[in-house]
């Protein structure tokens, strides 16, 4: 290739100075370079077999570094094979053997860029699974670190052409402030322009007597500061008009930036030649008006598209940039404030009351409590001892905490999460792939009816065939159309995600809407498995309640197990000191404790009666105290219902879902919490296997099976259902298959959702009617010649921006 009397470099196209040129042999053809960086990079493509890359891709026109045509890793890449760096930027994967890492692409501007990425990358060896999203330019990458490293990853992308980084929360809320930035500029521009245009203009609305050179001095005018509004404001729709246009011999579809690119090219040039000729309309206005409206009408779809977004990445937004790290703890004199990124684990943080917690960790000094809203869903604050967990991201409400650092980066419990996130927008809903599909083919409809009327007006009028194909292009672009689907569902899984629950797969929330089954799990998902103290019986006359429960605290003191963190919560509850005991405690392994006379625990180790002993349906077990004179009380326990359960049941009931509970535990107990909650269907002492085939059953009636279990040992559950939801908090269960997971501890979120599910199901409806009316009736009016250029410009505009602020209603769900 040449470009003007120099030679273009195969690679990045740009001129090769005759002292720069550098030739290598490609596939057998002699192929010229300007620089080693860029003949390094095609023998790279050329080498994985992957040259068909330079038929799709878009021009770089960038010069790559000399070192990339050796295959060492650079200096700047090494320290990311550091374990204190690799922990930061990657997560435990699957079985914990394998690393998962999310990494930032830059320079990548198609399709093409991305297919090249995604299969140089999966042929590295120890690449297990590499998923790249063109739209959040995000790479999660799965790999076996003993094969692969962080620091190949980043280099073997950099040796084909483009930039990858770990990706940072922080860098995501700069570029997202960026994009909004360069939108509102590009709005301005237009608007500016939109305004000079129009008051240029006129005096040819109101048949103004103007001198001939008056009037071509305002043309011209109007033609400058349409050009400025063409190459600037409306860049980006040409750029996505052309990407469309390239790969349409591979996806057979044109977007809908295409009629509208076209409609543009087409009215400025006709105004243009009319500007020239001194004579007919110059469109100039019209031009000016539709770009300022369209661009109007993307900036309000991008602030939804940007709060759709909140839940957990939102929260990741919000982490410190700085804390206050402990130098030489316990001493806590040497503090300083140091950047987040450079704390590592095992460092001791400060975090004053207010703050949010940088990085997860264990408390080590003061109890506080911690709101964990946006990780957990519940609104109360969580009391923390010594000894728990916290994560980052949540804030210090009481007392100012000591935490030693366990996890930080990509290894925290957030960035877990939001990783979860970046994989369901790599899924589409089928409603949403449908839309784009349909839309798709509706441009192409779109340009031939615009090119037959405008044929037919030809024929008839020809003054009036530019007005009537560029109005057809204009008023009938299927902007509303394509965003009716979308923009709904964009917004009502950021606004689930803020309820607590977490979609991994796009086709939840279609789903909720078809289910005519819910079948639950028993224990983890309708019970909390938690044992809590129901009732004390058998009391022996001449002890209160108070006294019994007050030597059994004291008997259990220290220990760990369900019962006796039951007995202490109940004691607590009722503010009981435990007794004095004379002498001390001994744990008789499996059967019970005893200090001098008393002794608790079971009924058989005491030597009480079998039939005192005897389980009722629905209980969690019994515990006995008793002396040498005999029995003192029992102490009956029960499983604690997971809250929101009744809630969930209502809506389930006024939906018609029929609901299951199905379980491995006894069948008398299952019974009773089946006759205690009010399901009907019910079956016990059910292996993983025998769940699976309930399921199948239900699915061989023609039945849509929602499932929600605990996401480890209801794994065939939720891998059977057509909707599963884990109920439990992290990126672990991701493991498990399930649709969405539930980081709430209570099933309300679950409730709220189906009733969101049919709100999203009926503002898609109305908006798919919306766009479906306007089109009706403004397709016939353009090709009848009744409506203007900018008449139509602010049609589309307003229709594309009504159906966005419909489906931002679903932000307030």
């Amino acid at each position: 290739m040449t470009q003007g009397n120099h030679p273009t470099c195969y690679h990045c196209s740009s001129s090769i100075l005759p002292n720069e040129l550098i030739e290598a042999e490609l596939g057998g053809v002699r192929r010229q370079f300007c620089c080693p960086g860029c003949m390094a990079i095609a023998q790279t493509i050329h080498g994985e077999g992957l040259e068909v890359f330079y038929a799709r891709r878009s021009q770089a026109g960038e010069k790559p570094a000399a070192y990339l045509a050796t295959d060492a890793i650079p200096e700047k890449l090494k320290p990311y094979d550091d374990p204190s760096l690799r922990g930061r930027f990657t997560r435990p994967y699957g079985d914990g053997r394998d690393l998962e890492a999310t990494l930032r692409l830059e320079k990548i501007r198609c399709a093409a860029c991305v297919w090249l990425s995604e299969q140089h990358l999966r042929r590295i060896p120890g690449v297990k699974d590499v998923q790249i999203n063109y739209v959040t330019q995000k790479a999660i990458v799965r790999f076996d670190p003993e094969k692969a490293s962080l620091a190949r990853l980043l280099f073997e992308i950099e040796r084909i052409g483009y930039e990858a980084w770990p990706f940072e929360p922080s860098l995501s809320v700069e570029r997202a402030k960026k994009e909004k930035r360069q939108l509102l500029t590009r709005l301005g521009v237009a608007l500016l322009g939109m305004m000079q245009v129009m008051m240029y203009a006129w005096p040819t609305y109101v048949n103004a007597d103007i001198t001939p050179e008056f009037e071509i001095l305002l043309g011209w005018t109007s033609w400058a500061l349409t050009v400025p509004v063409m190459v600037y404001s409306a860049g980006p729709i040409f750029q996505a008009a052309w990407r469309s246009i390239q790969t349409f011999r591979q996806t057979h579809l044109l977007g809908m930036d295409v009629p509208i690119a076209l409609a543009l090219a087409l009215a400025f040039t006709a105004g243009t030649i009319n500007l020239i000729k001194g004579s007919g309309q110059s469109y100039f206005d019209s031009i000016t008006m539709f770009v300022a409206f369209i661009l109007a009408a993307r900036y309000v779809e991008l602030l939804a598209r940007q709060d759709a977004q909140g839940g957990a990445e939102a929260l990741a937004k919000q982490l410190p940039a700085t804390c206050e790290r402990l130098v030489n703890y316990p001493d806590p004199q040497n503090v300083e404030v140091v950047p987040v990124v450079n704390c590592n684990p095992g460092d001791v943080l400060r975090v004053p009351p207010g703050e949010v917690v940088p990085a997860d960790g264990t408390l080590i000094e003061n109890i506080s409590a911690l709101d964990e809203s946006l990780l957990t869903g519940e609104s109360k604050p969580v009391e923390k001892k010594i000894g728990d967990r916290v994560y980052a991201g949540t804030h210090n409400i009481l007392n100012p905490l000591i935490m030693r650092i366990d996890a930080v980066g990509q290894s925290t419990r957030i960035a877990g999460i939001a990783s979860l996130l970046d994989q369901a927008l790599l899924a589409k809903p089928v409603m949403v792939s449908l839309a784009e599909k349909w839309a798709a083919y509706f441009v192409a409809f779109l340009l031939v009816s615009a090119f037959v009327s405008s044929a037919v007006w030809l024929y008839f009028d020809p003054s009036q065939a530019w007005t009537v194909l560029v109005s057809v292009l204009v008023a009938s672009c299927p902007c509303a159309l394509s965003l009716a689907v979308p923009t709904a569902m964009a917004a009502a899984q950021g606004a689930v995600t803020k309820l607590g629950l977490l979609i991994v797969r796009g086709h939840v929330l279609e789903g909720l809407v078809q289910a005519t089954d819910l079948v639950l799990d028993k224990t983890g998902t309708l019970t909390m498995g938690q044992p809590e103290l129901q009732e004390i019986i058998h009391l022996r006359p001449g002890f209160r309640r108070e006294d019994a429960l007050a030597l059994a605290i004291a008997l259990e003191a220290g220990q760990r197990h369900p019962l006796a963190l039951s007995l202490l919560r109940a004691a607590e509850l009722e503010n009981l000191s435990p007794a004095v005991l004379s002498a001390p405690v001994i744990n008789q392994l499996g059967k019970g404790l005893s200090s001098g006379a008393y002794r608790l625990g079971s009924a058989v180790w005491i030597g009480l009666p079998q039939d005192l002993s005897s389980k009722e349906a629905g209980q969690y077990g019994q515990v006995h105290l008793a002396d040498d004179v005999g029995l003192i009380a029992t102490f009956v326990f029960l499983d604690s219902p997971r809250a929101g359960l009744k809630r969930l049941l209502q809506a389930a009931h006024s939906k018609n879902i029929t609901v299951h509970l199905i379980s491995g535990d006894d069948p008398a107990t299952v019974k009773w919490w089946a006759n205690h909650v009010g399901i009907k269907n019910y079956q016990g002492a059910c292996t993983p296997e025998e769940k699976y085939e309930y399921i199948e059953r239900l699915q061989n009636e023609k039945r849509f099976v929602w499932a929600i279990g605990d996401g480890v040992n209801d794994a065939p559950l939720l891998a059977r259902a057509d909707i599963s939801i884990a109920v439990g908090a992290g990126a672990p269960l991701a493991a498990a298959g399930a649709d969405a997971i539930l980081t709430a501890s209570s099933l309300e979120p679950l409730a709220k959702s189906l009733a969101l599910a049919e709100k999203t199901k009926r503002i898609i409806k109305e908006n798919l009617l919306w766009a479906l009316i306007y089109n009706v009736l403004a397709i016939p009016a353009a090709m009848l010649g009744l409506v203007n250029p900018w008449v139509a410009g602010i049609g589309m505009s307003l229709s594309s921006l009504a159906v966005t602020l419909n489906a931002w209603r679903l932000r307030k769900a």
